[in-house]
Order: C-alpha cells, then structure tokens, then sequence
C-alpha cells in the first residue's frame, strides 16, 4: 500500500500544481487513499520531496532526486523484480528467496530503498535476510515487496 501510495504522490507532483499537504492529501483521496497528515509528512520525506517555484511565483511539491537517479530506482527495483522468487516473513525478519547468484543484486535493491524500519539486512547466494525493528513492520514491508513483483 505504501509503495502504490507513494507511487501516486509522484505522479500528483509531476501532473499537478500540489502546494499543501491538505491539497496532496485531497487528491490522495480522490484515488482512493485515505492517509493521515502524519502519513503524508511522513511520505514528503521519504520521497525527498520540496517545494520550488513556479514561472508564475507560487511554490509546488517537486522531487529532490535528479531524472538519473529516479532512473537508476526504476532499474533497481526491475532486478529486484526480475530476481526474487518468494518473499516471506518470520517475526521481524523477512525472508527474501532469489534465483541462484542473485542474492546480492536483490539486497542491494532493499538497502537503495532507504526503508527507516529497516534494522539491517545480509545476502548471500539465493537469500536476502531483511532485520525490520518490528513483526508488524515485518509484515508490511513483505507485502510491500511482494507488491512490486507484479
């Protein structure tokens, strides 16, 4: 839910004139999330987001991350998409299973995630084994990862 959520923030921002977080928020909305004003800070940080100003003197929400950085996420999550063949959880800890030799590609992709519940993580050959700070944190990081395998 949060990848999808913040996914559509980026293309709000990118499409619209955003201003506010109350203007994010309704717009959110209107696509079916419903979020808090905690979330949406949350989200705005997450994503780097800032506020520039437009040819016409007003501010709008704009992402910090150069076109070649938001490139190299799009590769980044196609390995990891390309990679991973099971994700599943135990407690905090969540077991990312991938194709043989390509454990490291898919760690790489969850540390370039920047995920702040994130305790740590270590790969090997055909496993990723992803320390979140709690089971409920857990659980939700492996949906959303299960969520970007399409």
């Amino acid at each position: 839910m949060k990848f999808q959520r913040q996914s559509k923030i980026l293309e709000l921002i990118e499409k619209e004139q955003i201003d506010t977080q109350e203007d994010l928020s309704r717009r959110l909305k209107e696509w079916g999330f419903s979020t808090t004003q905690a979330t949406i800070s949350r989200d705005i940080k997450e994503l780097r987001l800032v506020k520039v100003m437009t040819p016409d003197g007003t501010y709008k929400y704009a992402s910090a991350t150069s076109e070649n950085e938001a490139g190299m996420m799009g590769r980044i999550r196609n390995i990891f998409k390309e990679s991973v063949v099971a994700i599943n959880s135990a407690q905090n800890i969540v077991v990312i299973k991938t194709l043989p030799g390509l454990g490291s590609a898919a760690g790489y992709a969850v540390d370039a995630l920047h995920q702040p519940d994130i305790v740590g993580s270590i790969a090997g050959d055909d496993t990723v084994f992803v320390v979140m700070s709690t089971t409920e944190r857990a659980d939700a990081f492996r949906e959303e990862a299960r969520s970007l395998l399409g």
